[in-house]
């Protein structure tokens, strides 16, 4: 059995249907009407990638190519899959359940397909050892994942158990060789945001969590109150302009740093919070995410609560970084570097 990592679009636009369907999709933009049932090899698949794509270079198309291939005659029934998604910063883990198949009457890029049994659509990140980060940190849309016993770990993870990596396989996944089977290059922005998440929930657990989401909005320019440590009532912080905290917007902040996604009770916890300090606007902060209970309430509630998970918490510290406190950045010390970004 193998495993593989396929993405639900570059901004996550594909996660629900990935979810809802119980499904993976190839939503490969040029070929949403046409089948690839017909391609028994690999060389078949690469002819028909030179049809639809004349304009190419040979080495983009070589690339498409093998990642196609994985989709439709690499991946086999029995076969994990790992999905990081971009709207609740975490990874699902799937079974693949079904051979490739192509619907000609499906909208938009949903045509190719796999059935797909999830099994757990909520990892944090953090659970992850390093050189598993270093593999979904591939800047593909398919690949295989199979360096260091990556699926017997995945697997491991995915159903509640912790991951054992000998310290020599971690140090071995940074080798500049690890991708040459799959010409895969490394989103280094990801994975330095990975290693930035492992400091900071090694530090900053629990009621830390909430100190840190306090550092960034003082540095936002809001005037605070940060609860003390112990039960809160959904209330970790208090948050209002002006140098007094007497104006406008007032917020009511909650703050999870659990390794489970937060879900409605909460949510609606926040919510009775909110109405018995007079807060304008609450925002739910959870490291782990958001359960789709909570995530179905984003459009109703638009105009009184944010959520900020993992990834919107630590885009906000590097925002404000510069402003933050010294304690804290003594605590986390960042550094900016520049590098060549990646058109493709």
């Amino acid at each position: 059995m193998a495993l593989w990592l396929v993405r639900a679009g570059k901004y996550g636009e594909h996660e629900p249907r990935f979810f809802e369907d119980n499904r993976i999709y190839l939503t490969w933009g040029g070929l949403e009407s046409t089948g690839l049932s017909s391609a028994a090899t690999y060389e078949d698949i690469k002819a028909l990638m030179q049809r639809s794509f004349p304009a190419e270079p040979t080495r983009r198309l070589g690339n498409w190519t093998g990642q196609i291939w994985a989709f439709t005659l690499g991946m086999k029934p029995g076969d994990y899959v790992v999905v990081p998604r971009k709207s609740t910063g975490t990874v699902a883990v799937g079974e693949v359940k079904s051979a490739y198949d192509f619907n000609p009457d499906a909208e938009g890029k949903y045509g190719h397909y796999r059935e797909v049994r999830w099994i757990n659509t909520d990892l944090p990140r953090s659970a992850f050892d390093q050189d598993l980060l270093f593999s979904l940190g591939a800047i593909m849309t398919i690949c295989e994942i199979k360096r260091n016993d990556a699926e017997k770990r995945v697997k491991a993870l995915a159903n509640g158990q912790t991951q054992n990596v000998r310290l020599t396989d971690i140090v071995a996944a940074a080798l500049p060789d690890v991708f040459d089977e799959d010409e895969a290059e490394i989103d280094l922005e990801q994975l330095s945001r990975d290693a930035i998440a492992k400091l900071i929930i090694q530090k900053f657990k629990g009621h830390g969590m909430a100190r840190l989401v306090d550092a960034v909005l003082k540095a936002q320019g809001f005037t605070t109150y940060l609860s003390p440590e112990g039960p809160d009532k959904g209330i970790d912080i208090l948050a209002a302009g002006g140098p007094f905290g007497f104006d406008h917007p007032r917020i009511c902040v909650q703050v999870k740093s659990g390794n489970t996604p937060a879900d409605r009770p909460e949510f609606t916890q926040l919510i009775g919070a909110m109405q018995s300090v007079n807060a304008d606007q609450g925002l739910f902060v959870s490291w782990s995410g958001f359960k789709p209970t909570v995530l179905k309430e984003v459009p109703v509630k638009f105009f009184k609560v944010r959520l900020w998970n993992q990834e919107d918490l630590i885009a906000q510290l590097l925002a404000n970084y510069s402003k933050l406190d010294e304690d804290i950045r003594l605590e986390l010390p960042l550094k900016q570097i520049w590098t060549l970004s990646n058109a493709d």
